[in-house]
């Protein structure tokens, strides 16, 4: 996904001069060639997060349009009072690029795990938040992101995501896109479990079951319609994310559908209120967490057969 974002950035930072780039002094394997190539357009602050939020909300105040990459709990807690007063209270167009998506980091323990940040972002007003969940996604968030006004936070994975949607991504900003119909269950995606949603749909299908699939690349502002619809049709709804069970996706999803004062079965799939005391890489915390296809297959079969 990051690989995406650089090649999205540098196609607009060609056609759009109120483009800059900032970086707490990482991302050097990715900026390289955007640095030489924009050498104006490219500033290192080094590790000064805060810092790094302050340049970017005066940069966008005097007409810029600026996205400040780093990993996520870097980006996004590290800063979180300068973003909540710079960026969300300034209104500004400030875009806050977080890479490493809930365990991506793996080995590298909590301190690099993004478990919070949905949460802690959405909350935020003015904030819009956008969790990608392939690399035609970034590109489409990515095209959005230069035309749109406010602030605005974009959740990358690493690295080495493969392309789930089979074409370039056309609908209307913050809409739901559906990647399979049904009529039993619908799994709702965000992020970095696209890929795994869409292993479970087709495993569910393979057992008889008719499933929809949706991926809900902006989590704010929510796609209530689509929900309501859902609801509306008597499906069975369950959310996959890799993120805190609490105030992430499913949450978001979960106040909608409480909102709507009508039965329906419902279900958030995500990590467990806790963090990692596991060692190993993204797979081996993923099967930890209960958030590998196998697992969550079982979870969901007898999800359903629960009457």
């Amino acid at each position: 996904m990051r690989n995406a974002f650089v090649r999205c950035l540098m196609k607009q930072a060609k056609k759009d001069d109120r483009i800059f780039v900032i970086t707490p002094d990482l991302g050097y394997s990715v900026f390289d060639t955007f640095a030489e190539e924009f050498p104006d357009k490219f500033l290192n602050v080094g590790i000064a997060e805060q810092n790094a939020i302050g340049i970017a909300s005066g940069l966008a105040l005097s007409g810029r349009l600026v996205y400040v990459y780093s990993i996520i709990p870097f980006m996004t807690m590290r800063c979180y009072e300068q973003i909540r007063v710079d960026v969300a209270y300034m209104n500004t167009n400030v875009r806050i690029v977080g890479v490493g998506a809930g365990l991506s980091y793996g080995s590298a323990g909590a301190t690099h795990h993004a478990i919070e940040d949905i949460a802690i972002m959405r909350v935020l007003p003015n904030m819009t938040v956008c969790c990608p969940g392939d690399p035609l996604e970034v590109e489409w968030v990515m095209n959005k992101s230069v035309m749109y006004n406010g602030p605005m936070y974009i959740r990358l994975g690493k690295s080495g995501e493969s392309n789930i949607h089979q074409q370039k991504i056309g609908c209307e900003f913050g809409k739901a896109i559906p990647l399979l119909k049904g009529d039993t269950l619908a799994i709702l995606t965000t992020s970095n479990m696209l890929e795994i949603g869409f292993e479970l749909s087709k495993r569910l299908r393979e057992v008889g079951l008719s499933i929809e699939l949706a991926s809900m690349p902006v989590v704010k502002p929510l796609d209530v319609e689509y929900i309501m619809q859902l609801v509306e049709r008597d499906l069975s709804i369950v959310t996959l994310e890799e993120h805190s069970i609490i105030g992430g996706f499913g949450s978001a999803v979960a106040e909608v559908i409480a909102e709507l004062n009508c039965k329906v079965k419902f279900k958030r799939i995500a990590i467990k209120d806790c963090y990692s005391h596991c060692v190993g890489g993204h797979r081996v915390l993923r099967e930890h967490f209960g958030l590998c296809t196998d697992k969550i297959f079982c979870e969901l079969i007898g999800f359903l057969a629960d009457k």
